[in-house]
């Protein structure tokens, strides 16, 4: 029977908001009567695993009884996520965590949280450097690292490659782009990169890309994407063409589409970068900070590589949290 993703992407959080737990502000008096306002700030809901991490998030607060989250949504523009950083600011939230469009660009909107005393936590990813600011997320070099020791040994000799990134000046695009220049690409001075450009995680600039690539230089023998949304867009171009039958795709998120893609063939392996797992962590990290009971949280969660070997296991998993139906 055929699969079908969940329509787990439509949050509708342009300029509103999703709550995740209610109750409103105690009024003054006992902290442990208090119900913590906290703002996440969402890269953007058009990018499959931000979409699942906003869900996460929002899954992982109702678990807390003084949490309430209302979730924001950056829409892939960096004036609009300092806009809703500056409003959330102004709104009296306890804490805010940014999930950054580009690091960079948020760096000084993260730290006008901190300057109003407040809870600032960046994640997904970090922006390091923040004094007062907590971070939680993966190790991108590790998480590309995983893939790039696999293809070392599945790249044919002489291969045409394409190279999809993230957006210029992200953490994880960067770290990830370094990962496999180091691990692979160092080690493998006979693979060819017939193309590269910046997708910026987005599934229809990796569209566009692809087709130009298969246009130029027909067969392309493996596709080195920073992340499964825009590994997915590659395959979709090439989807029934038996010219790219045997192409090799690598991605990072381990989102429900990619392991469908792992399972049916068509994509060779990502790196498990777990929303259930950033999201209950993020949620943890910020409890502590809010009661006090640390002052300082940065920290990761752990990298594991997907391949048609182990991909049932997850297709389980999202199965039975709803992203994959039958």
């Amino acid at each position: 029977m055929k699969k079908y993703l969940a329509a787990f992407m439509a949050l509708a959080m342009a300029a509103t908001a999703l709550t995740g737990c209610g109750g409103g502000d105690s009024a003054g008096g006992d902290d442990s009567n208090k119900t913590y306002k906290v703002a996440y700030i969402a890269r953007a809901q058009s990018d499959s695993f931000a979409a699942w991490l906003a869900n996460e998030m929002v899954a992982a607060a109702d678990k807390y009884d003084d949490i309430e989250l209302k979730v924001f949504d950056g829409q892939a523009d960096d004036a609009k996520e300092n806009a809703a950083i500056e409003n959330a600011i102004a709104n009296g939230y306890d804490a805010i965590i940014v999930q950054p469009n580009n690091g960079e660009a948020q760096r000084p909107y993260v730290e006008k949280i901190v300057q109003a005393g407040l809870v600032a936590i960046t994640t997904n990813s970090r922006i390091e450097g923040i004094e007062g600011a907590s971070s939680v997320d993966a190790d991108p070099y590790n998480q590309a690292q995983v893939n790039a020791e696999l293809a070392l040994t599945q790249v044919p000799e002489n291969a045409k490659v394409v190279v999809l990134k993230g957006p210029s000046g992200n953490f994880h695009a960067d770290q990830r782009r370094i990962a496999w220049q180091e691990v692979f690409f160092d080690q493998r001075p006979d693979v060819q990169i017939v193309g590269e450009d910046f997708a910026n995680w987005n599934k229809d600039e990796a569209m566009a890309l692809m087709e130009d690539w298969t246009t130029a230089h027909g067969k392309i023998d493996a596709v080195i994407s920073m992340n499964d949304n825009m590994a997915a867009g590659a395959l979709e171009v090439v989807k029934g063409n038996p010219t790219y039958k045997d192409m090799l795709v690598y991605g990072v998120d381990g989102t429900a589409e990619a392991c469908l893609l792992i399972q049916d063939g068509s994509m060779t392996s990502t790196c498990l970068q777990s929303a259930i797992d950033l999201a209950a962590l993020n949620l943890d990290t910020v409890h502590k900070l809010l009661t006090g009971e640390e002052t300082q949280i940065d920290t990761d969660i752990e990298e594991v590589l997907i391949t048609a070997d182990n991909v049932d296991e997850y297709v389980e998993m999202y199965k039975k949290n709803g992203q994959i139906t039958e």
